[in-house]
């Protein structure tokens, strides 16, 4: 089993955690290779991780990525995020030649449980597996050449690398990056999106689970993705009980002081299990999720006046925080 993760330095607390995550939940499984694509790991911290992986006796190989740009050559945007988001989209050159089929994960994910029957799922001869996103906005997927496709989340990718290589995905993911001038809302998801439509196998909501799907009732998320079906019920709810792969979506994430996040103990759990044990609580939080539970409170009983709201806000949000982390930069 192959494990990739990308994140920058500044995040290597959430990495550490869904690594001890996946090694406590399979311990089964004979063979795990973490790949980790990182931009500006210290040096003290990757000696660290590598102990991590030593302690359940699995390998682990950091690769350093200097800069993004050597990868695209325009301009690009990723709005606030670190640049190392876009390093996913480039794993089939980066990536070791005998890597046939790998797992990503963001860093903001914890594993639950098992990952056996993701690994082996058979994408149907598609590129790589993804989890649809039902949330998201119809007039940014039409303009994205999605009308009439699903929509999906890229924090959880299961690809076959081999694949991927065939069909140079690479490429189609950069002419389509570079035709949309280096201008997208959510950078490497729309362009993987948007360039491999046709390539993609719909995975269970299980296997990237986040604060939605218990948000918003089955009913309406199955309204949103119409006229094309979405996952039956029972498999909804039964995703709902048993989930895999928490992603820890949105502002309201468990490192941050004052979050309720449902799933917010699973994170504790195995951050408990690593050298980042001690990571402060991120102040600052503590009016913003005040009203976010009370916006809760008050809209659960009407989500489509809830989603209606959240969809115009998320924009503004997303303006504000790329000036919030040019500004702390």
């Amino acid at each position: 089993m192959n494990i990739l993760y990308t994140v920058n330095n500044g995040f290597v607390p959430q990495l550490a955690c869904g690594i001890c995550s996946v090694c406590e939940n399979n311990r089964e499984e004979s063979q795990i290779h973490f790949y980790v694509f990182s931009l500006g790991i210290t040096d003290e911290n990757k000696e660290k991780l590598e102990a991590l992986a030593a302690k359940y006796e699995r390998e682990i190989s950091i690769i350093e990525i200097k800069d993004m740009k050597e990868y695209l050559d325009f301009e690009f945007d990723t709005l606030g995020w670190s640049p190392v988001i876009l390093a996913r989209l480039f794993m089939g050159k980066i990536l070791p030649p005998e890597v046939e089929r790998i797992l990503y994960m963001d860093g903001d994910t914890v594993v639950v449980g098992s990952l056996h029957e993701l690994w082996n799922t058979d994408l149907d001869d598609k590129v790589l597996g993804m989890s649809v996103e039902p949330t998201a906005d119809r007039k940014r997927k039409e303009e994205l050449g999605l009308k009439g496709y699903y929509y999906h989340n890229s924090g959880v990718l299961l690809v076959d690398v081999k694949k991927w290589r065939e069909v140079k995905a690479e490429e189609l993911l950069i002419n389509f990056y570079r035709e949309k001038e280096g201008k997208l809302f959510a950078a490497d998801q729309d362009a993987l999106n948007g360039a491999l439509k046709d390539q993609i196998y719909h995975l269970l909501p299980k296997y990237n689970f986040c604060n939605i799907y218990y948000q918003y009732p089955y009913r309406f998320l199955a309204k949103l993705i119409a006229p094309m079906q979405y996952f039956s019920k029972e498999e909804f709810e039964d995703c709902k009980k048993h989930p895999v792969i928490i992603h820890f979506l949105g502002e309201e994430r468990p490192w941050r002081r004052g979050n309720t996040h449902k799933y917010r103990q699973e994170f504790h759990k195995y951050l408990e299990m690593t050298e980042w044990k001690d990571l402060p609580m991120e102040e600052g939080w503590g009016t913003y999720f005040i009203c976010w539970r009370i916006f809760n409170f008050f809209t659960k009983p009407f989500p489509g006046i809830r989603y209606g709201i959240i969809n115009g806000l998320i924009p503004y949000f997303m303006k504000y925080r790329a000036k919030q982390l040019k500004k702390d930069k």
